[in-house]
């Protein structure tokens, strides 16, 4: 089911879209303002962003911003302004779409569809072993079985199988995950995320062969 971040400070017009969009087979989360949409992306992997300009905190240029300072997640805005200097500014941050209000049910959803296809194309499947992550769609699969992450173990895993047979320090990977989630990283807490993503990934976690330790170095997806 593809996941929606609908920010939007007009909860009456929140509240029509959240049910077209679960009509159509959508799950939506709700945010009326700047810090409840970074919360919930930081916490999420979705599929699409809706994303307003004007919010009750904040603005949406700078939820855009932050969004695409993460990952290349699809953004749409919609907003009531029809000036060319905020659409070009929305593109100019990396907006994939913008649909002025009001606008119908039938084309906001096709405008969805097809930027999350035009992402679905550009972004293959990355694969360790058999280990396979959908960096659109946010799914992580083992043997076929889709395997359920927090938010913090996909982008941790999202790591490692981008820079496969790599070797990769805990300092790299701190740095990594604070540029993604910009939360200190301790190393007690790589500890912890390593072993649960081991025991979530690994046919054995007790003898990783997915992600392994190269002692007194870091650590390394191996592939082979």
């Amino acid at each position: 089911m593809p996941k929606v971040l609908l920010v939007e400070d007009d909860e009456q017009l929140a509240r029509l879209l959240m049910r077209s969009l679960n009509a159509e087979g959508y799950s939506t989360d709700y945010a009326s303002g700047q810090r409840d949409a970074l919360r919930l992306f930081e916490e999420n992997v979705y599929d699409c962003v809706l994303l307003d300009i004007s919010l009750k905190d904040g603005n949406g240029y700078s939820v855009c911003a932050a969004i695409k300072a993460q990952d290349d997640t699809p953004v749409i805005f919609i907003t009531a302004s029809a000036d060319e200097a905020c659409t070009v500014a929305a593109f100019e941050i990396g907006a994939d779409d913008h649909i002025g209000k009001p606008f119908g049910t039938r084309e906001l959803l096709a405008r969805m569809k097809n930027v999350m296809r035009r992402h679905r194309r550009s972004s293959p499947i990355l694969r360790c072993r058999n280990v396979t992550i959908d960096p659109i769609r946010g799914i992580v699969s083992k043997d076929g079985r889709e395997l359920t992450l927090s938010a913090l173990e996909y982008r941790l895993l999202l790591i490692f199988f981008s820079n496969k047979e790599q070797l990769l320090s805990r300092d790299r990977l701190a740095e990594e995950l604070w540029s993604l989630t910009k939360e200190f990283v301790s190393d007690n807490t790589l500890n912890v995320y390593i072993r649960r993503l081991r025991e979530k990934i690994e046919d054995d976690p007790q003898s990783p062969q997915i992600i392994v330790t190269v002692r007194g170095l870091g650590y390394k997806a191996v592939d082979t």
